[in-house]
């Protein structure tokens, strides 16, 4: 049976509802999350918000408090789901390098047949123009792509991701292109509600001082569930608060966290910067684009792709095989004339006998010749050289490196 794109996806994201909802790695982090959003706001709306039904001018106004309370927190609930379950931007990997990049790195050699050959490389990065500007871009080895501008792999959920911004734990979701609007608006309201929650503990504390006539510290006695409300808005609001100043100045700079905190010191020319108010524009008011990625796709067979050369050498290589072939096969042909030679006891009739094979011997020498020069043209080879120790009861008989017989006499001359 066929199987889908998620089933078989070679990042670390988990998927749910068949490839409809996309995780990171780490959503169990999530469920931390939506424990400090609910339980706060379930405190707040029983113990709070309840007791301000009635505490102002009109009998039932104080029920929009409790109502805006849990309206408020299902937005900022979606906005989390949005944010952590959505494809933040997946460039889809490739199957295989691009054959078009290639090209031949002379610095980084491979000894094939005895001499440094320059092998195949991708080159580690390429230019392309952005807004009039060349942007360098970087090739990833782990998807076999060159990244697009402002995009980064993500070492957590081992994706690349375009307008990479972060990996947010909290969320448990990677932080790009497709979702950084989410991931703003779930902050900001996060912010919001905490102020929200903080503002109305603070108000029942003083209703409370009103009805009892009496000190802040009976109100809080009153009302310690205020005072823990209003300890954990305070503190929340630090962290929360401080990250949606932090975006707010990133947006109306055209940046992203990646690329403030890796080259704020450069002290780079923004070519991404179209001026504040075109910049918050671009962020929430242009169409997000659809994903690159359709998980719930069937996998498509892809044909089986003859192995590409790692080397310019291997046809030589091949080459150099066959020469070597030929090589061995003459060089067998020659011991066998040798042991030949080496059964005979008497020199002179060895003498007599290479003499009357001077017409075949030279010729076959020379075909020898012609084929090492032949081989050497074409690559390096190995040079067999044969050595016997003793032939014979005279002398040493020796060959050559060009293949030719040396008489012991010839050899002291």
């Amino acid at each position: 049976m066929a199987k889908r794109v998620y089933q078989v996806w070679k990042g670390n994201n988990i998927f749910f509802v068949g490839g409809r909802l996309i995780f990171g790695p780490d959503a169990r982090s999530l469920l931390v999350t939506l424990l400090l959003l609910i339980v706060p706001v379930v405190i707040f709306c029983v113990f709070v918000a309840r007791h301000l039904r009635h505490e102002f001018s009109s009998y039932n106004a104080g029920y929009a408090v409790l109502i805006a309370a849990i309206v408020f927190t299902i937005h900022v609930l979606v906005l989390l789901l949005l944010t952590s379950s959505r494809d933040p931007g997946i460039v889809p990997r490739n199957s295989h390098p691009p054959e078009e990049e290639l090209r031949y790195d002379t610095s980084a050699s491979v000894e094939v047949g005895g001499r440094q050959t320059p092998s195949l490389q991708f080159p580690r990065t390429k230019e392309v123009m952005v807004n009039g500007l060349p942007v360098r871009v970087k090739y990833c080895d782990t998807c076999m792509l060159y990244r697009p501008p402002r995009c980064s792999h993500c070492s957590i959920c081992n994706n690349c991701v375009e307008r990479f911004d972060h990996h947010c734990p909290w969320v448990g979701q990677c932080i790009g292109m497709r979702n950084y609007r989410y991931f703003f608006a779930f902050v900001s309201s996060a912010t919001l509600l905490c102020i929200y929650v903080f503002a109305f503990s603070a108000f029942y504390i003083k209703v409370l001082m009103d009805d009892h006539q009496g000190t802040v510290w009976k109100a809080m006695k009153e009302s310690p569930a205020s005072v823990i409300l209003m300890a954990y808005c305070f503190i929340s609001l630090w962290f929360v608060g401080g990250l949606t100043g932090f975006h707010l100045y990133l947006i109306s700079t055209n940046q992203t966290t990646y690329e403030n905190f890796r080259y704020r010191a450069d002290n780079r020319i923004n070519i991404y910067d179209r001026g504040c108010i075109n910049n918050f524009f671009e962020v929430f008011c242009t169409k997000v684009k659809p994903s690159r990625n359709k998980f719930r796709a069937f996998v498509q067979e892809e044909p089986q792709r003859p192995p590409m050369p790692t080397t310019r050498g291997d046809a030589e290589a091949d080459d150099i095989n066959d020469d070597r072939r030929m090589k061995v096969e003459d060089d067998l042909d020659i011991g066998g004339d040798l042991l030949k030679i080496s059964q005979r006891h008497n020199i002179e009739d060895i003498e007599a006998d290479i003499r009357s094979r001077g017409s075949d011997g030279p010729h076959h020498n020379s075909m020898e010749g012609d084929s090492a020069l032949g081989s050497d043209r074409r690559g390096p080879v190995v040079q067999s050289e044969m050595r016997h120790p003793s032939w014979g009861r005279s002398g040493n008989w020796e060959i050559g490196n060009e293949g030719s017989y040396v008489t012991p006499r010839e050899a002291f001359q």
